[in-house]
């Protein structure tokens, strides 16, 4: 189980993720106000945490760790446009979370072949699995 902190830093992960280079776009922000909630975090703090974001902090558990990049995949692919920037940023998001490149690797190359480029939560887990023992 995650912390409050551990949660804000997870959101604030992501919103610094999707704002890349530009204002967030309405999808990505209902996205994600919709994982805020998840966490259980107000939107009040969701607001606040658009405009004053907080530290990365490395999350103990693995497969919080792999969640955590799944959303991230989520994100990226909600507006159905990626760009080489993107996949790179989030390829590093992936290693510097303790990720195995290989897993990455393979998750980044097998989203393509799903429908909306939406890996299944099976098979991502199973990816990751693979690497980690």
């Amino acid at each position: 189980m995650i912390n409050r902190v551990e949660k804000l830093s997870l959101l604030s992960e992501m919103i610094s993720f999707a704002k890349n280079e530009s204002d967030l776009k309405p999808i990505e922000y209902n996205f994600l106000l919709a994982i805020a909630r998840q966490l259980e975090i107000t939107r009040e703090d969701f607001d606040y945490l658009i405009e004053n974001p907080i530290n990365y902090i490395h999350l103990n558990s693995h497969s919080e760790r792999i969640v955590q990049f799944h959303r991230l995949v989520l994100l990226m692919n909600i507006d159905n446009e990626k760009s080489h920037k993107e996949i790179t940023k989030l390829f590093n998001y992936g290693l510097r979370m303790g990720l195995s490149h290989e897993s990455i690797n393979k998750v980044l190359y097998l989203m393509d072949s799903f429908p909306n480029k939406v890996v299944p939560p099976d098979v991502l887990i199973d990816i990751f699995k693979v690497q980690y023992n």
